[in-house]
């Protein structure tokens, strides 16, 4: 058999044996004889594993038949174990001296002396071997262990089709069509019901054997152009957006990409008689082989950037994009990632996703804030669920409890749909405090305000009774977009979105682009600490004529109303009195052309950097007001990446050390009379936004869905009582106070 002819020649009669109507036994056991007559193999069986992880023989031909569906072993049980745990192949010329030789007396395999055995792999997992012997001590070729990996794909093929065995009993994880059940961390909460979409979607690969093998070749090649050309193109970001993957990643993908070995292996796949696709799986089959058994856990980490890579030139093979934002989306669709960008989840239909599960992720990242200002149930950190999930998939998100349902069962599905019914409930109650003030026991007012970022917000003021927006993302609709927005669109957005709020309070935040907040229409800098970097204030400072730009607009849209501007990330009063400047500069332009300017412009900061808040008294006689973003500035404060999953809960808002600079922030404001508001993700939390009344802020603004459960915590709470308590925990060295405060919760009787 040659090294080209033999295995298309044997699948091409495999084809033929699987096209007919006969029963998947008579099926296996005219494979088996095939493959010993094309392979002048004296002995040709299958194993198949079985209930118990042991390996049971299915077909023989060779050995003694009445030894099929008898003759068991063990998982790493002799020859056929050993192949079935390693899952690598065995080319034994004298079998019988293996370490590894078991001797079964029933099979009747005393003369065979020479072995090749090969696992039967899906998806990485062994699912049998299959194996050839001869009488003579023989030393197989590698064209015909070639040919045996091949031919084991299609009866891997046979396998998971239900043909043989039942599904249920193969070993666990092989099949993705049984309940399965993962732990997370949330990111946010609420419950949903839905169908699975992958963010990135699976090729199945329907066709194996292939009809034309030049074809099947030049498929391959211009595959794989395709895909060096991409991932090149994702690098330099010339055309493309990089968000939510980091330059790490891309740069492995292109180093596997370019890699001779992979590619050989590929075209060797194809050589053998396989389709592009099939060889493709063929050769991940055996790379995931290979490294699910390594102990090195950073060798093990990698298998996630080849599975991705060859699930990428599986798509570039098929035609298809690289994300199903586009596809026609179930109206109750749960999105699957492994991460993702805050510009990728906004590329969806937001009526459509009810739930987002992300296999990696950080509570604090960007695309977390995002889903929480579209109130999308997010679970993150569910590890190995992308090799669980299938398209279409029944799943159950569970954000209260960070649980995960994938094909739930009808109990299952029951106990959540009453528990969808008195969430409902409590949505209801909260809708009814919707037009109740936010006062404590003791009288104190609280302003509460949501965030926002794109024009369907707005309407969320009216639902949930929010005094205003305390934080509206301009840079969403720049991040959305595929061009940079036009003066006059971003003039009606702004408008739409002040006609929307009705005479309510709306503080636009100026452009916060940089880190992972990439614009698909500019080329990103490559930097070592990109959230130390240049981005919000430092880029626009530095590009005055996008920032004037956007003040334009803002001015434009507010002529005759109130306008509430406010600058990201500044680090010192003179970078707020740079970017202060240039609003001043565009109302000199508005005078000077005689437009109608804003009836009262009131221009602040955010407080986000630490360096700021130790130049407190010269920022509040130059601020209108301030905002404290609890996000960054905790990630600045304790130097702790918020996007490192390994640090992200390392530390607490509710430190001492966090709470008392909090509180000596809160206090200058009030000393001054500077209005402040705390808008990041702690305000929308019960006890945290309880803490911080007690600290002694009054104006909180959250994502809308917060607003509910935080006024609920307000009106039972007494404010002065709160902050007698805190006066003693300041100073004091504990990690966290957060248990003290709970506890102070619940002997007030609070809801937190």
């Amino acid at each position: 058999m040659t090294a080209t002819a033999g295995p298309r020649l044997l699948l091409k009669r495999m084809r033929e044996i699987m096209a007919e109507r006969i029963a998947a036994q008579s099926r296996l056991d005219k494979i088996v004889t095939l493959i010993a007559a094309n392979m002048v193999a004296e002995v040709c069986s299958v194993y198949l594993l079985r209930p118990g992880r042991q390996l049971e023989l299915f077909a023989t031909e060779g050995l003694n038949k009445a030894a099929v569906h008898a003759t068991r072993l063990k998982l790493g049980e002799g020859i056929i174990g050993d192949v079935a745990q390693n899952a690598r192949p065995l080319n034994l010329p004298d079998a019988p001296s293996h370490p590894s030789f078991l001797y079964k007396p029933e099979t009747g395999e005393d003369p065979y002396q020479s072995m090749l055995g090969v696992p039967i792999l899906r998806g990485g997992r062994t699912l049998g071997v299959l194996a050839v012997q001869n009488r003579t001590h023989r030393l197989y070729g590698e064209e015909e262990v070639e040919a045996l990996q091949t031919v084991s794909m299609v009866l891997a093929e046979m396998v998971v089709s239900g043909q043989l065995v039942d599904l249920a009993e193969i070993d666990e994880g092989l099949k993705r069509d049984r309940p399965w059940r993962g732990h997370g961390t949330t990111f946010c909460e609420g419950i949903a019901m839905g169908r699975a979409v992958l963010h990135e979607p699976r090729v199945r690969v329907e066709k194996l054997i292939a009809d034309d093998i030049a074809e099947e070749r030049f498929k391959l090649d211009r595959a794989v152009a395709e895909l060096r050309a991409a991932i090149d193109a994702m690098l330099a970001a010339e055309d493309s957006v990089i968000a939510g993957e980091t330059r790490d990643v891309l740069e492995a993908y292109r180093m596997f990409a370019n890699d001779r070995g992979w590619l050989q292996r590929l075209r060797e796949a194809v050589n053998s008689g396989l389709t592009a696709e099939a060889a493709v799986e063929r050769v991940q089959n055996d790379t995931r082989a290979r490294m699910l058994r390594q102990t090195d856990p950073l060798i093990r980490e990698r298998l996630h950037d080849f599975d991705d890579l060859a699930n990428r030139l599986l798509r570039h093979l098929a035609g298809k994009a690289d994300t199903s934002a586009h596809d026609a989306l179930p109206t109750d669709t749960i999105l699957f990632a492994r991460s993702m960008g805050p510009a990728e989840l906004l590329d969806y239909d937001r009526t459509k996703i009810k739930g987002l599960i992300l296999e990696e992720g950080s509570p604090t990242s960007h695309v977390a804030i995002v889903a929480r200002a579209l109130d999308i149930p997010l679970i993150g950190r569910i590890e190995g669920v992308l090799e669980q999930v299938e398209a279409h998939d029944w799943v159950i998100v569970d954000g209260e409890a960070s649980d995960l349902f994938l094909r739930p069962s009808h109990e299952i599905r029951e106990v959540y749909r009453h528990k969808l019914a008195l969430r409902a409930q409590r949505q209801a109650a909260f809708a009814a405090m919707r037009t109740r003030p936010a006062v404590t026991k003791d009288g104190e007012v609280v302003r509460l305000l949501m965030n926002a970022g794109l024009l369907v917000d707005v309407p969320h003021m009216e639902e949930t009774g929010a005094e205003g927006i305390g934080l509206f993302r301009t840079e969403l609709q720049f991040m959305i977009a595929h061009a940079m927005p036009r003066l006059q669109n971003l003039i009606d957005l702004y408008k739409s979105v002040l006609d929307g709020a009705d005479g309510k309070q709306v503080v636009f935040r100026t452009l916060d682009l940089g880190g992972d907040k990439v614009l698909p229409y500019a080329r990103p800098l490559e930097e070592e600490n990109p959230a130390l970097g240049w981005r919000a204030i430092r880029m626009t400072l530095d590009r005055p004529a996008l920032l004037r730009y956007q003040i334009r607009a803002l001015l434009a849209a507010a002529k005759g109303r109130d306008l509430d501007l406010m600058f990201p990330l500044v680090a010192e009063v003179a970078e707020f009195k740079a970017a202060r400047e240039l609003v001043n500069r565009e109302l000199d332009r508005v005078a000077r052309i005689r437009q109608t300017p804003p009836r009262k412009v009131r221009v602040g900061t955010m407080l986000e950097v630490p360096s700021l808040a130790y130049q407190l008294p010269a920022l509040l006689s130059s601020a209108d007001f301030i905002s404290v973003g609890s996000n960054d500035l905790m990630q600045f404060f304790f130097a702790s990446d918020r996007g490192n999953p390994r640090l992200d809960s390392r530390y607490d808002l509710l430190s001492p050390p966090m709470l008392g600079f909090l509180k000596t922030i809160v206090d200058a404001a009030k000393a001054r009379g500077v209005p402040v508001t705390l808008c990041g993700e702690m305000a929308g939390r019960p006890l945290e936004a309880m803490t911080l009344i007690g600290l002694g802020f009054r104006s909180l603004s959250m994502a809308p869905a917060s607003i509910g459960p935080v006024k609920q915590m307000i009106v039972g709470m007494n404010a002065g009582r709160l902050s007698a308590f805190m006066a003693d925990l300041y100073g004091r060295s504990d990690h966290s106070l957060r248990e003290q405060l709970r506890q102070f919760a619940d002997n007030e009787n609070v809801a937190v």
